[in-house]
């Protein structure tokens, strides 16, 4: 008992956090007996108040050792799963009889030492424990003795931690939970869910440092950081930094939640291989997992999630000092649904007025009643552009963004059916005009050049008239100007909400209409117009409209142009 206790000693006193008081020994045998491996063969050592991380192999038990050296000492041993459930049993080993007696602290003879192996009998077994959670043996009274962990992974090779102490009182290791320990969902959405937890006793009463960390997965709750940890590293999946200037600011992440600098002085392949870190904004990970810390805040929102899905939410607080972390109780939820989309109905050769919101979708069916060899698709985008997408038949046939007006041709099918998606922008609402016909003779929009801008002649500006400019096309339309006076102040605003191409005409005032004429050329180098306009006020701002009519009665806007009339002439 004495020798086997003194190489135990030896080995915990370099990694435990307190000093321990040694008996005297004789040095140089205690140095000639550490180095006989009988007494340490298929054995380690757990250290005193230190949380240690370890490795097993599928179906190979792995032993650890554990000396308390006073009888009625407080014990306490917590043991973390990572990524598979383990078995694990805590027992009081008997030594043999020639190893007890009382240790005097004077040597024996040296050829009366004989290296004594610890037996791997049962012993007195204190408790035993198998599955996924993280449990503990605790006792507040202990007799002295050698207390062996046995543990054993019968599904793969697994990581786990172990914590063993003699003070649990003063160490208290693991952050403490609150007396209501539940993650609560505040609020949820389609892409949204914001989480709240009690916050830790550990940072609110002890004022200990403590940083939260949230874990978003799609297949089950964790009841351990360690498990996060060694499912991330599985799938090679990386810690993603919080997004600055919203919920909070990033940190460091380094060395969180891995094991200590020796632990790489095992195996190569035994240690877990690092995360990647990252600062900026990073993508989501491949796995349907994330973990992401926030700082000492008791409140969160995750965003970007999909709608009507399901997910689990988990938090953990973790001491920044110790490294150590315990779960809050997990939830999970199953965010709401997209709103259903209405399908509308497109007729044969009818403008159909849409409406998408900004980010929004919007759908429409096409299904003409007659057999056909071709589809004409008339799209007039009245503001910014617009993503559409067609399907004939469930394959798609055309993807692309449509500015202003223009017209597709689509290849028939018999009895074929057309699936229309609109996409709206980040920048705001759209509106659109839709025509869709077999009869590609049938136009209702009219053709309109590339450049659809109004030019103002500034020489030819005088303080009563000024003189414009826009281009025309091959085909003979209709095209009618209008003015209207606008203040010096007329901001960007006010002229984007000009600028929706689908006004037509007929919504402004009849004062306001200046001359309506038709035109066209042939040779579109010289299909330009000019037109003066007369009768206007010295020093005065006007907003210039051009409507262009196509066969069909619809009109389109050209962008509408602010000029100025001279001051002084």
């Amino acid at each position: 008992m004495v020798a086997l206790r003194w190489c135990l000693l030896w080995l915990l006193f370099p990694l435990g956090t307190r000093t321990q008081k040694l008996p005297t020994r004789d040095e140089e045998l205690f140095q000639m007996q550490i180095r006989d491996k009988a007494f340490f063969h298929d054995s380690s050592v757990i250290p005193d108040g230190a949380e240690m991380s370890s490795y097993l192999f599928r179906d190979t038990p792995k032993r650890f050792f554990f000396v308390v050296e006073e009888d009625s000492t407080p014990l306490s041993v917590t043991v973390t799963p990572c990524d598979a459930p383990l078995e694990w049993r805590l027992s009081l080993q008997e030594l043999p009889d020639e190893a007890s007696g009382e240790g005097s602290g004077d040597p024996e003879p040296l050829e009366q030492q004989q290296p004594q192996q610890v037996t791997h009998e049962d012993g007195t077994e204190l408790f035993s424990y198998k599955g996924n959670d993280v449990e503990s043996f605790v006792s507040s009274s202990s007799p002295s003795g050698l207390y062996q962990l046995e543990l054993l992974s019968t599904e793969k090779d697994t990581h786990f931690q172990v914590y063993a102490t003699t003070t649990p009182e003063s160490d208290q290791p693991y952050p403490e939970l609150p007396y209501d320990p539940r993650v609560d969902i505040t609020s949820l959405g389609r892409t949204t869910v914001t989480l709240a937890w009690k916050p830790s006793p550990t940072a609110s009463v002890l004022q200990q440092p403590v940083q939260y960390c949230v874990v978003i997965s799609r297949e089950h709750n964790f009841k351990s950081l360690c498990a996060v940890e060694a499912k991330l590293s599985v799938d090679d999946a990386f810690m993603v930094a919080p997004k600055p200037g919203l919920d909070f600011s990033p940190f460091d992440f380094a060395h969180f939640g891995f094991p200590p600098d020796h632990a790489g002085k095992e195996r190569s392949f035994l240690a877990r291989p690092p995360l990647k870190l990252a600062r900026q904004v990073a993508s989501r990970p491949k796995a349907d997992i994330q973990k992401i810390c926030i700082g000492n805040k008791n409140v969160f929102t995750v965003s970007d999630l999909r709608p009507d899905t399901q997910y689990y939410f988990d938090v953990f607080v973790a001491n920044s000092h110790s490294n150590t972390s315990t779960a809050y109780v997990g939830t999970f939820a199953r965010t709401k649904e997209e709103a259903k989309q209405k399908t509308l109905e497109l007729k044969d050769g009818k403008v159909t007025d849409v409406f998408v919101k900004r980010k929004g979708a919007k759908f429409l069916r096409f299904a003409p009643v007659s057999s056909h060899q071709k589809v004409t698709l008339s799209v007039h985008s009245c503001l910014d552009p617009v993503q559409i997408q067609v399907r004939r038949d469930g394959k798609l046939v055309l993807s692309q963004n449509v500015e202003g007006v223009q017209h597709f041709q689509l290849r028939g099918k018999p009895k074929a059916k057309y699936l229309l998606r609109l996409k709206g922008n980040k920048r705001g609402a759209s509106m659109l005009k839709i025509l869709a016909t077999t009869r590609p003779s049938k136009q209702s929009f009219p053709s309109l050049p590339e450049d659809t801008r109004i030019k103002a002649f500034d020489r030819l500006r005088t303080c009563s008239s000024v003189t414009v400019a826009w281009l025309g096309t091959q085909d003979r339309n209709k095209f009618c100007i209008y003015k209207k006076e606008v203040d010096d102040s007329y901001s960007e605003d006010q002229k984007k909400r000009e600028q929706n191409q689908c006004l037509g005409p007929e919504t402004r005032k009849k004062s306001e209409k200046v001359l309506c004429k038709y035109f066209h050329s042939q040779n579109l180098q010289k299909a330009v117009t000019t037109e003066t306009i007369r009768g206007l006020q010295p020093g005065k701002a006007y907003l210039l409209d051009v409507y262009v009519t196509g066969h069909g009665g619809h009109s389109v806007k050209y962008q509408s142009k602010v000029v100025k009339t001279r001051k002084f002439c």
